[in-house]
């Protein structure tokens, strides 16, 4: 017998011929279909709120390798038509696939029902069917998106669609560590639906670039450089190369909590 521990048990080569390993291929026929376990290249946060006349919404352009801020020029804000924004966060390669997806979707629309294009309701819910589909199939696409623009009625529209299906919405969302760092700012000047006929569009897009500017001194997967969409009944006003203004690390010398405290 073969003394090689893969080829303990069975015929010797030399003597029976060369075994078959068909039955251990991972891939091709006769092997298991492989689908993705984890994401490898991510963007993080994604942050959006509504105002009276419609919604801002912003992601930085870092994708990560891991730990390693691998690309800096990732824009995950897809402006679909003059009435929709698609913010991504999560996997980039499910995010490359999500915009073909939309691409064909577009170019269908825009020939068959070139006057009345899809409005964010309509889109949220096709995203959402995408999205719970590849998870029945056991192969979800590793994202959490958020669809924000005007709904049928020219009314703002926010919500969201994770890699589960699961669909909610709010007049404040936020993906990734924004859940947790954006979002108690966000909700400090728009608590509810009620509140958001008192917040102009001023307002709004100071207080998401103020949330943009916590997320990149607090969340170590975020840069400086970003991207910020206005929906409004007018259009969609998308700047793909922000820069947060003024950040500076000069008040770390002021914290006081961590180590030994000199004074």
């Amino acid at each position: 017998m073969n003394h090689f521990p893969q080829a303990w048990g069975r015929p010797r080569d030399d003597i029976y011929g060369a075994y078959d390993h068909s039955h251990f291929q991972t891939h091709g026929p006769g092997g298991p279909n492989q689908h993705t376990q984890r994401p490898i290249v991510t963007g993080t946060s994604v942050v959006a709120a509504k105002f009276k006349d419609g919604v801002v919404i912003a992601a930085d352009n870092l994708a990560s390798y891991g730990s390693l801020a691998r690309f800096t020029d990732v824009k995950r804000l897809r402006k679909f038509n003059d009435q929709v924004v698609v913010g991504f966060g999560g996997d980039v390669s499910d995010m490359q696939y999500l915009n073909r997806i939309l691409n064909s979707l577009d170019i269908r629309e825009n020939y068959s029902n070139p006057e009345n294009p899809l409005n964010a309701k309509n889109l949220h819910t096709y995203l959402s069917k995408v999205m719970y589909k590849r998870r029945s199939d056991f192969d979800p696409l590793w994202n959490h998106l958020l669809i924000a623009g005007l709904d049928g009625e020219s009314k703002p529209f926010l919500a969201s669609a994770d890699l589960l299906g699961t669909t909610f919405s709010s007049p404040t969302l936020a993906t990734g560590f924004g859940a947790h760092l954006a979002q108690p700012i966000l909700r400090k000047t728009i608590p509810d639906e009620a509140s958001v006929a008192n917040v102009s569009e001023e307002e709004a897009v100071k207080l998401v670039k103020e949330c943009m500017k916590v997320l990149f001194y607090r969340d170590a997967r975020s840069m400086d450089r970003y991207s910020i969409a206005v929906i409004k009944s007018e259009g969609v006003d998308l700047k793909e190369d922000e820069k947060l203004e003024n950040q500076s690390w000069a008040f770390a010398e002021q914290i006081r909590g961590y180590g030994t405290q000199v004074n």
